[in-house]
């Protein structure tokens, strides 16, 4: 049996117990949903001189996981921040994201983009954000996301809407990049889920299937439709 390899790239943190110094890591709720889905999880530290290596350093994996996290610096969409709740802007995060997501489209790598990934993919494909939401009804809850019915997400998770998604996010796709297509929507509108118009299996969700999946079939069918692309 066959164990798909799936990178995710890591974060700066400031302490890991036992850990001289500052460290890298990721949250363990990804690498645990990767591994119920058969999948093998390795992590990439975000380190700016490896985003010269991608090319090389996929060659390694089958499949990658983009993670949540920080905002991207609105300079990576021709922008200035404009909101004074742009928070966690890290250049190191930013420049080998938006590698790995250009040169995983490249080589049509399957992968799942989550929140942060999900912008990261979409400003990878030249498109925006839009900078604060400024609504608290995508912050800290679970809502439905209506999904298009001929979309890959609507077949990984096997619903048509999905009905209990986390959200945690102030920020969400205002421009859409070129060779994306939108697939899901929250009930207010706002852009949910994307996917790969040109790729076998590029699927970018904006709220966190890795929180609740352990115990909710539908969020853990997206890791589990991954690693199948994968095989």
């Amino acid at each position: 049996m066959t164990h798909p390899i799936i990178l995710i790239v890591g974060r700066e943190i400031v302490r890991l117990e036992g850990a001289r110094g500052l460290a890298y890591g990721t949250g363990q709720t990804y690498s645990q949903a990767i591994t119920r889905a058969g999948g093998t999880p390795i992590m990439l530290p975000p380190i700016s001189d490896l985003a010269e290596r991608i090319d090389s350093l996929l060659n390694m994996c089958d499949g990658i996981v983009l993670q949540g996290g920080g905002d991207i610096d609105p300079i990576c969409y021709g922008q200035e921040i404009s909101s004074s709740t742009v928070y966690g802007v890290n250049a190191h995060h930013d420049r080998v994201e938006l590698e790995v997501a250009r040169q995983a489209a490249l080589r049509d790598i399957p992968t799942l983009a989550i929140c942060r990934g999900l912008q990261i993919v979409n400003v990878a494909f030249g498109g925006t954000l839009i900078q604060d939401l400024d609504d608290p009804s995508h912050k800290a809850t679970y809502h439905g996301v209506e999904l298009a019915p001929d979309s890959l997400v609507a077949a990984a998770m096997k619903v048509e809407r999905a009905t209990r998604c986390h959200s945690w996010h102030h920020q969400a796709v205002d421009v859409l990049g070129q060779n994306l297509r939108v697939t899901g929507r929250a009930d207010d509108g706002t852009i949910e889920a994307v996917e790969g118009t040109q790729a076998t299996w590029l699927v970018a969700v904006q709220w966190h299937p890795e929180d609740s999946a352990e115990t909710d079939s539908e969020q853990q069918n997206l890791f589990d439709a991954l690693v199948a692309a994968c095989a």
